[in-house]
């Protein structure tokens, strides 16, 4: 079954050479060249991963990035043409996966593009792990990768659902950033430890009742982070 890739940019010769060089690893690509364009393609199509600029005609990447995010939690990369640090961290905090800055190398390009499909392949649940988890008020669904406070389903992105199903699983240990980083971005992943920062910021905003005093996500100053229940 070939991967199915959505590339959004208003640049075509950048789109082209992206197009082509996926179609070569037997990947199925979509294309769409402004941000409302993009958003009607990643609601009536399933993707397995979407490359998104953020300097887009009608609706900028990052708008398009959290609206998608309200329906799916497909791994989303931004293409920034800025390598100012404050657009990563945006891109993420908007619930974008990952990022590349351009210029960019297409062999970079198919590096990270399969490097978060192999991710996402392996968060699939093992069968020997429980397929529903209670703490609390909280449930998580390991097989449909589903997070519930009570009875309301709280949607998570993909990387949200990574750090909570690791801390869930090994409760009271405590994970360094950089520890999160390897183990839920991977080892070749560029990013900084603030990518850890703003997921678990935001992982807390959407399951904690009081973000600022947390009852599952907690923080080991100067250590890292871990849950309890």
């Amino acid at each position: 079954m070939s991967k199915r890739v959505l590339v959004v940019d208003d640049e075509k010769l950048i789109v082209k050479g992206i197009r082509f060089s996926l179609e070569q690893e037997g990947m199925e690509v979509s294309c769409a060249y402004d941000g409302e364009e993009a958003l009607n393609m990643a609601k009536e199509n399933e993707y397995d991963i979407i490359l998104l600029d953020i300097m887009l005609p009608k609706m900028n990447g990052l708008e398009v990035c959290q609206q998608i995010r309200e329906f799916s939690s497909v791994p989303i990369v931004m293409l920034t043409a800025k390598g100012e640090d404050m657009d990563k961290i945006l891109g993420l905090e908007y619930g974008a996966d990952d990022y590349i800055t351009k210029p960019f190398n297409i062999l970079e390009v198919k590096a990270r593009i399969k490097a978060i499909m192999r991710r996402a392949s392996k968060a699939k649940p093992k069968e020997e792990k429980a397929k529903v988890v209670q703490v609390g008020e909280l449930k998580l669904d390991c097989e449909s990768r589903r997070v519930f406070i009570g009875q309301k389903e709280v949607n998570l992105t993909a990387k949200e659902f990574d750090v909570l199903e690791l801390l869930v699983f090994n409760p009271n240990k405590v994970y360094s950033r950089e520890n999160l980083l390897n183990i839920v971005w991977g080892y070749e992943y560029p990013g900084d430890v603030r990518t850890v920062d703003v997921h678990i910021r935001r992982l807390r905003e959407k399951v904690e009742t009081n973000p600022s005093d947390p009852k599952y996500v907690h923080t080991k100053w100067g250590v890292g982070y871990y849950f309890q229940g």
